[in-house]
């Protein structure tokens, strides 16, 4: 009987570098996509898949990440006296979203050494990973279809969806047999090939759901040339023990982990908001105008 997946790790512990200086004095995940927290839209996403038992992996300098999720009764306080239940709703709502645990990652060594971190929490369960800079498509849920796909494969799941031929670098590329309705079943895996190493243009998108035996695989491990343990190596390791599948992931994501990727994903979140639309469209258009 396969496992029901109920667990989710967020690794949280990156730099976010490519942000600087916005992310000298706060996390990368708590810049807003128009007001929201980028993690949040990712916790939301893990809860919509049923995934209610959280675990992010944080870091030096990511306070305001767990108190975004813990309640602020200072600001609730204030709310509720100037009558503000809007507001306050979704103040409270932020925290009623899961059970939400915290580890942190002591030294920056890889995505496989912070997952490596949640072995003691996830345990014997299958886990899906979640990343804090690609959001995915809510009506498209990537962590819902990978469970899904679980229940019907009981293996190891990858999102991925194809990439343009300069953009392989980017990304961990797998190859594998299409075996019909979106499903591949994997027979390689390549963390950032180069273009002539690439063995196809699917790219992992940021989404894993992992069996238990991934653990042991970090462990075996070895750092690359960086000193860094990559996720995508303890999958290959992982490959060779046990059958591992791929689903194509149809829905619209954003990686927000690029600049103008988070650019994108602010103007095409913000037109879903009516309140938004109407004077985003117009002065998008002056700015054409100004411009053509």
């Amino acid at each position: 009987m396969v496992s029901k997946v109920t667990k989710a790790v967020i690794p949280a512990a990156g730099l976010g570098t490519r942000f600087l200086p916005a992310t000298k004095a706060q996390p990368k995940e708590m810049l807003p996509i128009v007001d929201k927290p980028t993690i949040q839209y990712v916790v939301e996403e893990a809860v919509e898949a049923g995934l209610e038992d959280i675990l992010i992996i944080t870091g030096r300098g990511k306070r305001a990440v767990e108190d975004h999720f813990d309640r602020t009764l200072e600001l609730e306080h204030f709310l509720r006296s100037k009558g503000k239940a809007q507001e306050l709703e979704v103040v409270e709502a932020v925290t009623r979203l899961a059970r939400i645990h915290y580890i942190r990652q002591g030294e920056a060594l890889g995505l496989g050494h912070a997952v490596l971190m949640a072995k003691d929490h996830v345990g014997s369960d299958p886990c899906v990973v979640l990343l804090g800079d690609d959001i995915s498509e809510p009506a498209y849920s990537a962590a819902k279809a990978m469970v899904s796909a679980f229940e019907q494969y009981g293996t190891s799941i990858l999102a991925v969806q194809p990439v343009a031929e300069n953009e392989v670098n980017r990304y961990g590329i797998v190859a594998g047999e299409d075996i019909g309705n979106g499903a591949i079943k994997v027979t390689d895996l390549v963390e950032k090939p180069s273009v002539s190493e690439a063995p196809s243009n699917l790219a992992i998108i940021g989404r894993y759901l992992l069996t238990p035996a991934i653990f042991p695989c970090l462990e075996q491990t070895r750092p690359d040339h960086r000193g860094e343990i990559q996720l995508t190596d303890g999958l290959r390791l992982l490959l060779e023990q046990e059958d591992m599948h791929a689903i194509l992931y149809n829905g619209q994501r954003w990686d927000v982990g690029q600049v103008d990727g988070f650019i994108t994903a602010t103007i095409d979140w913000a037109m879903r908001r009516p309140e938004l639309k109407k004077t985003l469209l117009r002065y998008m258009r002056r700015v054409l105008e100004n411009n053509l």
